[in-house]
């Protein structure tokens, strides 16, 4: 938790944002029950009550009266029974006051708060809901039908929110420091521990560890898998295998809750064939030129377009493609090998205020969404300025059933050497994917170190 001045600076920008239009809703979450009631998942507090209240504890909510400026925070005082289970525990007032904010009220309050509201035809605020428990509550506390809940959110709140969290303060950026560096100390130790015959398993089980030990958790399901052509691969179950890349997407959250994201790829032996190094190459130029091509004024649709255009490059000079790159990229031919955006931004999310719409987050009044194969998935298209916090990650991957399709339908196939492609029906994919922030004149890596990113440096890692 930041100090308290933080919130209340965080809330009164808010408040400008916001005008005099009714009151915000915000929910945090509640406990999410495993196997049965008692025995709960690790649990995560809403970002976004985070980020305006800074309270880590489940079941609270908090309201802010727009005309006035009053601020609420609502929760339950714990019983005997808490105490005996989890200690003593500060008062909601206690808590309330610490981020500054004066009044607190019973959680069983907060119906009536919004009713008194809703009969006075004032709006209520409130962001997209996305876990069932809070669906539940704002259909009984406001009335509002589960189908409606979406399109029912206030999109004025949602584009006040985006503008204050995607620019970070120093804060911040401190914090996704130190989860980059947590996600170092993950990838690293793998990279090193890796050797042939090992189960996928059990190196996930040590890049969990390390998170937990050092931060809250891993941002996200740690993706770890031979099987790097099936872009969020959850399955662990094969041993290491020679002539094989490992392809390893993860990262830590720090105990403030925020994040880092990673992505390496490396051969399970440790010894890259030519072919495999030849890949990785052009992976590994795009994701640099993304680096260093980074800066304001630039959309990051524009730096996408152009790692897109290595790629292409790349894959025309080993004969996979062909043509003119420009023209390649224009028709979305090399999507065939990256189907995915360049990358996302990143916070209190690893993809940050993805529960808002992505389309609030990574696009606006300026330039919207593609519909283009590949282009359509890019998350973080917009203009970058100074604060944001951005993935970089170009991929190659070899998806034959992606191939054979395009190859049936004739698509793109002024660019593609398909008959060339069944040799590399085998190979899985590569992801080279760092964390960058935007700085007044072009962009830092995240973290104190950068993970190894050419074949030499990975070499020399994994035969230490």
């Amino acid at each position: 938790m930041f100090s308290k001045e933080v919130y209340v600076n965080r809330r009164a920008r808010l408040l400008q944002l916001m005008g005099n239009d009714g009151v915000v809703l915000f929910l945090g979450n509640s406990e999410a029950s495993c196997n049965y009631p008692s025995n709960t998942y690790r649990f995560r507090q809403d970002s976004t009550f985070r980020y305006f209240f800074g309270l880590e504890d489940p079941d609270f909510a908090a309201v802010i009266d727009l005309e006035s400026g009053n601020e609420t925070v609502f929760g339950n005082d714990v019983t005997m029974d808490d105490i005996i289970w989890m200690g003593p525990q500060p008062t909601v007032a206690e808590k309330a006051s610490s981020v500054g904010v004066s009044c607190s009220k019973p959680f069983s309050d907060l119906g009536k708060v919004l009713s008194d509201a809703l009969k006075s035809g004032r709006r209520i605020h409130f962001l997209p809901p996305y876990r069932s428990v809070n669906k539940i509550l704002l259909n009984e506390l406001l009335g509002i039908p589960f189908a409606e809940m979406k399109a029912g959110a206030s999109e004025k709140l949602i584009k006040a929110c985006v503008s204050l969290r995607e620019i970070k303060e120093e804060c911040e950026i401190a914090e996704i420091d130190h989860a980059c560096n947590i996600g170092y100390a993950m990838h690293m130790t793998v990279m090193r521990m890796a050797k042939l015959g090992m189960r996928e398993q059990e190196l996930v089980g040590v890049m969990e560890g390390i998170s937990i030990s050092e931060g809250l958790m891993p941002s996200f399901p740690i993706i770890l898998s031979q099987r790097g052509e099936t872009l969020h691969n959850h399955n662990h179950n094969l041993d290491l295998e020679d002539g094989r890349m490992l392809l390893i997407d993860a990262g830590a959250e720090a105990n403030s809750g925020y994040a880092s994201d990673f992505t390496r790829t490396f051969p399970s032996s440790g010894k890259f064939t030519q072919r495999q190094k030849d890949i990785y190459t052009i992976v590994a130029t795009a994701n640099q030129l993304g680096v260093d091509m980074s800066a304001p004024g630039l959309t990051y649709r524009e730096v996408h377009l152009a790692c897109s255009k290595v790629l292409a490059q790349g894959l025309i000079n080993l004969g996979l493609m062909k043509g003119n790159a420009d023209d390649a990229v224009a028709a979305g031919a090399h999507a065939l090998f990256m189907p995915h955006g360049l990358g996302h931004q990143m916070g209190l999310d690893v993809h940050d205020m993805e529960d808002y719409g992505e389309n609030f987050v990574g696009y606006d009044d300026k330039i919207s969404r593609s519909s283009q194969f590949g282009l359509a998935s890019l998350r973080m298209g917009k203009e970058l300025r100074p604060g944001h916090v951005v993935t970089v990650e170009p991929g190659c991957y070899f998806i034959p059933a992606l191939i054979e399709k395009w190859k049936s339908e004739g698509t793109c196939r002024d660019f593609i050497n398909f008959d060339r492609l069944k040799d590399f029906y085998d190979f899985g994919g590569i992801r080279i994917e760092d964390d960058i922030l935007i700085t007044q004149s072009g962009a830092r890596l995240l973290g104190n170190r950068r993970l190894p990113n050419t074949p030499d440096s990975v070499k020399e890692a994994m035969n230490r």
